[in-house]
This record gives structure tokens, sequence and C-alpha cells, in this order.
């Protein structure tokens, strides 16, 4: 029988908590070892933290490192898909929600302004590292925009004004957008609350101001005519 707090006896058994598995104690471990590592990244570039300090941070033994990273760059890796990778599917997400006549500049970028407030660590280490950190940092970086940018070329090709374009010349606009974005996303993470939606409109009449050009560019002939869809505005 279970006890109370004034020391009587109660008659309603006392429910035990579920036991942990080891697997959940291990991603609690993991995960541990990554927000350590974010909270040194926000006073210190990637080269400079030790294994040793982030184990330390994590309350976990340099052994138990070993266990989920090979090294500290497998790490930074894992640092770089969770910032990067998470917020392709959440732009992923909302293209695929995207009215059917019109590209919603303004929600995207809205809701990626959000994604980069609520995770301004991830995208501070991003921002460090993408031109001054270790070079297989630095390309998985690349990589993951480049991703980024490929997706918005093949989206795009179902706007009216935009069928005709070839992929590369897709890719082009698609890679001007992105580094609009990237731009905002770095400026964001040093301004104050109240400077924060100026840097939205800017960011949005820039990109608008890209695409008020897209009806006078000539694109290649593709080899195939992609069906008409949506219009861009």
């Amino acid at each position: 029988m279970a006890q109370t707090l004034s020391g009587e006896r109660s008659s309603t058994p006392r429910r035990r908590a579920a036991p942990v598995s080891r697997q959940q104690t291990k991603e609690q471990t993991r995960q541990a070892l990554l927000a350590a590592a974010l909270k040194l990244l926000s006073q210190h570039s990637f080269d400079s933290i030790s294994l040793r300090e982030v184990t330390r941070e994590a309350g976990v033994s340099p052994t138990a490192f070993y266990r989920h990273f090979e090294d500290m760059e497998e790490l930074g890796l894992v640092l770089v898909e969770e910032s990067l990778g998470t917020l392709r599917v959440v732009i992923r997400e909302l293209r695929a929600e995207a009215s059917e006549q019109s590209l919603e500049l303004a929600k995207t970028v809205r809701a990626i302004a959000e994604y980069v407030l609520a995770h301004q660590l991830h995208l501070r280490f991003i921002a460090r590292e993408r031109w001054g950190g270790r070079r297989r940092l630095r390309r998985e970086i690349r990589r993951e925009i480049q991703l980024f940018t490929d997706e918005l070329a093949v989206d795009l090709a179902g706007y009216d004004a935009l069928a005709r374009w070839s992929m590369d010349d897709r890719r082009v606009l698609a890679g001007l957008l992105t580094e609009l974005v990237v731009r905002m996303s770095i400026e964001l993470l040093d301004t104050r609350a109240d400077e924060r939606e100026e840097i939205i409109q800017q960011t949005l009449r820039q990109m608008r101001l890209a695409i008020v050009g897209v009806p006078n560019w000539k694109p290649r002939e593709p080899r195939g005519r992609a069906p008409a869809g949506r219009a861009v505005g």
C-alpha cells in the first residue's frame, strides 16, 4: 500500500514509472551531446572546441561519445543535417500546400524566419562554418543549400512563366532566391526584435524584384516543354 503525504497509508497502489529502454537512453545521450556542442558553438568555432569539452558539458564520458559518433567531424555533419535538412522538410511541406495559382513568397519567407528564430544556435553554427569552418563541413553545408536550390528549381517548372525555362535557367533563379533567404537568415540572428519585420519585408521586395524580370528572360528552349501550371507572383 502506498503512503500519503500525511503518513497515512492509502489503499491506492503506487504507479511505477515506465522503464526507460536502452534505445531511449542511447538517444537521450546522443541528443545531450548535440545540445552540448551547440551550446559551446554559440561562443566558439567548431575547430576550437574539443571532444572532452563536449562530453564534459553533456555530462557523459569520452568513451560514451564514440558509441554515437566516430569523431567530432561526424558530430558536426549531423548538426549540419539537423539545421538545414529539417528546414528543407519545412519548405517542402509549404510548397506542397501552396496555392495552385501563385508562388506564396510571403508565407514561405515568414516560415523560414520563424524557423531561424526558433533554431538560432543551429543557424549561428551554419553561418560561422559556411565560410570559415572545416572543409568537410563547408562542403556539406554547400550540398544542403544546393539541394534546397535544386528542389526549388524543380518546383518552379510548375509555374506558367517558367514552364519553358531550362533546368539550368531555373537553377539560376532558384539560386538567387535561396541566397536572399540565406542572407535574411543571417541578418535575423543579429538584430533586435523590432528590426526583424523590416528585414523580412526587404527580403520579400528583393525576391519580387528578381521575379519582375522573369517575363523578359529569353530562355533556351528545353527539349520537352513542361505542362502549363501555376503563375509566379
